[in-house]
């Protein structure tokens, strides 16, 4: 256990201002309020603070910090208060150690929802001051160096899993390097430890094989360097065990593929001196082609900075260089704790902020007090956790960072969430793309605006950051609700009249008690998402009412009354496909056909055509059924509807031109084409065609049908 006098030297050897009476108040009453307590290693329970205080004044934070380090354990372990810490150590120090208290009583469980809850908590605790998460991630290195000392193996994989998952990513998040990868590499231990021996060993053997070659490449990159006039400090690195599994698992190749195994750190003066150093080391060796990046003129998210370039030395073996400035090489160590250290040309204990240090943590907080789901938000933050970046430009230059995978949707919201719920479309290098485009390094990209636009549900498959998914979704669950509640008006309309009552929002109000609602807006949305039938509002409003036996449609049926009663049915008036209605792929209905609204539990009502053959599974549940009609008036109906035929066409050269071309001609657009079946004379292909409604639909039938190269085209109906 670090002694009281060797702490306060470690702290003195980078801060000689230190408030040297604090830290010794601190370890006192550190000693006294943890008394006899033991740690599961039988060592005395002080022993961990001291240990977590260590890990900090490693990192040369500033006082307070250590201090809160020391006591980070007392107010949840002893009988200490909040009001006795504050009398005996000031606001600011209570303040951080009741920050790490309510971290620490965060369980991470194996169930989803209490983790993603639980997450948010963690979130928020740390968004007050950021110091409370690098005490609680220095308490975390600690507990995981300790590790071994639980007995219970499942206990101990609950540990390793959520050190894995949620602790050593936000390390990484902010920057800080060294302690991501230990992190990662004591869970991998414990997760896998089968593993990591191996790769320990496979690493071992190599080193012994290239140690002398390692050696002369590093004499001779100092002395090259050195005569060239580059003051530089070069030093090896050695890649961790579980960043070699998982580059080995992310990218399927072996052992041997790996070029970065081992490598160098290049230290320089001035950010031209990394310029010139990897000038120098470009004309001693050869390049590895693709293996360059240049994280200095493009810095990571967390302000990571370093160019890396990997070339073939001695013996043809592949090594990596990494060239940076002694400043680029403090912040790649400490990260965002860098801004927390003792400066002298700051004053003693004072942090330098960059301006977007808590860009990303705000953001995080923006989506909880907006009202994301817990889920939903634990899915989309982990995904920001784990960054493998691209990096694209407005066409103003700007430099926009996304995470791999990123599409034009995730551009436009980080952009701002006003360009991402406008945009209709996006050119990429000049050129239109699709918004489903993957964008690659140094593209750059213009986001075309429509002041009509808004974000469509199927957005949030296509987005991939937490920012644009959340605004996305966010936007659809407030468009829902207003559709869902017009379709559940129409809903409790027609019950009315199907029980013979004229329609009433007094009725409706007086049976809210007996539905346990508030408002007839929640009765009209839970008829629009089907949780409540038309059948138990009328119950509701008129107790002891007879219900008539529900019944398919009458409008359904190919009867003069069934025709007449077309009128009655319920219009899709106002509402976008996606959210309270949906439009059945098996039979992709056009306006013009005959429709029927099948309502599925919580999901709204996905409409058919009267004839799809799905219907038949919902013939005993006649209460699920709606007779719906297109309305002509609907301005907010889309541009097009999907229409699917199939056709069978002659098997020889300009078939299939022909048959797009006259698609083209009758101003329809193929969205999708898929061969059935191909013989030596014909093939059949399914197809689907943007069309306005069935008549439009019908006129490129016919077209079709009047050419020699088409056998066969028919409307599937599904």
């Amino acid at each position: 256990m670090i002694r009281q006098y060797e702490l306060v030297d470690m702290v003195r050897a980078y801060d000689p201002n230190l408030d040297e009476a604090l830290l010794n108040r601190a370890y006192i009453f550190g000693t006294k309020a943890h008394g006899n307590q033991k740690r599961a290693s039988g060592d005395p329970y002080f022993s961990h603070p001291v240990e977590v205080a260590g890990i900090l004044a490693g990192l040369k934070l500033d006082t307070p910090s250590i201090a809160t380090a020391l006591l980070h354990d007392v107010l949840e372990d002893t009988p200490v208060s909040y009001e006795d810490l504050e009398k005996s150590f000031g606001v600011e120090i209570a303040t951080l150690v009741d920050g790490v208290t309510k971290l620490s009583k965060i369980a991470f469980t194996s169930r989803q929802s209490e983790q993603a809850e639980n997450f948010r908590k963690l979130l928020i605790a740390m968004s007050a001051d950021i110091r409370v998460l690098l005490v609680k991630l220095a308490d975390r290195l600690h507990n995981m160096r300790t590790l071994r000392f639980i007995k219970s193996p499942e206990k101990r994989a609950r540990i390793a899993r959520e050190t894995m998952e949620i602790y050593a990513p936000l390390a990484g998040r902010i920057g800080m390097q060294d302690m991501l990868e230990e992190l990662q590499d004591l869970a991998f231990a414990e997760l896998n430890g089968e593993a990591r021996e191996s790769v320990i060993a496979r690493r071992d053997f190599l080193r012994k094989k290239t140690g002398e070659s390692t050696e002369r490449i590093a004499t001779l990159l100092k002395e090259t360097l050195d005569s060239k006039g580059i003051k530089a400090v070069v030093s090896g690195r050695e890649k961790r065990p579980y960043s070699i599994w998982s580059k080995m698992q992310r990218k399927s190749i072996s052992f041997e593929q790996l070029s970065d195994i081992f490598g160098f750190r290049i230290i320089v003066d001035t950010v031209d001196d990394c310029y010139r150093a990897l000038g120098v080391i470009h004309q001693t060796w050869p390049v590895t082609p693709g293996r360059f990046k240049d994280y200095i003129s493009t810095p990571k998210r967390n302000h990571y900075q370093s160019i890396h370039t990997t070339v073939f030395g001695p013996d043809k073996q592949r090594v990596e260089m990494q060239i940076r400035t002694a400043e680029m090489h403090r912040n790649c160590e400490f990260g965002l704790a860098a801004h927390w250290q003792y400066k002298d040309d700051n004053g003693v204990g004072k942090a330098s902020h960059p301006p977007d240090l808590y860009a990303w943590l705000r953001e995080l907080v923006d989506m909880i007090e907006e009202g994301e789901g817990p889920e939903q938000f634990l899915e989309y933050t982990k995904l920001d956790l784990f960054i493998d970046q691209v990096f694209c430009f407005t066409p103003g230059g700007d430099l926009i960072a996304l995470p791999r995978g990123a599409t034009p949707i995730d551009f436009a919201y980080s952009v701002h969430t006003s360009v991402g719920d406008s945009c209709v479309g996006c050119r990429i290098n000049g050129r239109p793309m699709p918004l489903q485009t993957e964008l690659q390094n140094g593209d750059q990209v213009e986001i075309i605006r429509s002041d009509a636009q808004t974000p469509s549900p199927l957005w949030e498959k296509i987005a991939v950051t937490a920012k644009a998914r959340a605004a996305i979704r966010r936007y659809v669950r407030q468009s829902q609700r207003g559709e869902y509640i017009n379709l559940g008006r129409e809903i409790a309309e027609k019950a009315f009249r199907t029980e013979d009552y004229p329609f009433s929002e007094k009725a409706l109000s007086e049976a809210l008690t007996s539905l346990k609602l508030t408002s007839t807006d929640e009765v009209y949305e839970k008829l629009g998402r089907g949780l409540l039938t038309g059948a138990q509002v009328m119950q509701a409003a008129f107790p002891g009412i007879k219900i008539k036996d529900p019944q398919i449609p009458v409008a359904l049926t190919g009867t003069k009354e069934g025709r007449r009663s077309r009128s009655a049915a319920i219009p899709i008036r106002g509402m976008t496909a996606g959210l309270a209605v949906h439009y059945g792929e098996c039979c992709h209905p056009l306006p013009g056909d005959r429709i029927v609204g099948i309502q599925t539990t919580g999901g709204g009502a996905t409409i058919h055509t009267i004839d799809c053959e799905i219907l038949e599974q919902f013939i005993d549940t006649p209460e699920r059924w709606l007779d719906m009609s297109w309305d002509a008036a609907n301005g907010d109906a889309p541009d097009f509807f999907v229409g699917r035929i199939e056709a069978t066409l002659s098997n020889e050269p300009g078939s299939l031109s022909e048959l797009s071309t006259l698609i083209a001609k009758n101003r329809g657009n193929i969205s999708n084409l898929k061969i059935s079946n191909r013989t030596r004379d014909f093939f059949d292909m399914q197809i689907d065609i943007e069309v306005r409604d069935v008549k439009h639909l019908n006129n490129i039938i016919s077209a079709l049908r009047g050419s020699p190269h088409v056998s066969k085209v028919v409307r599937n109906h599904g």
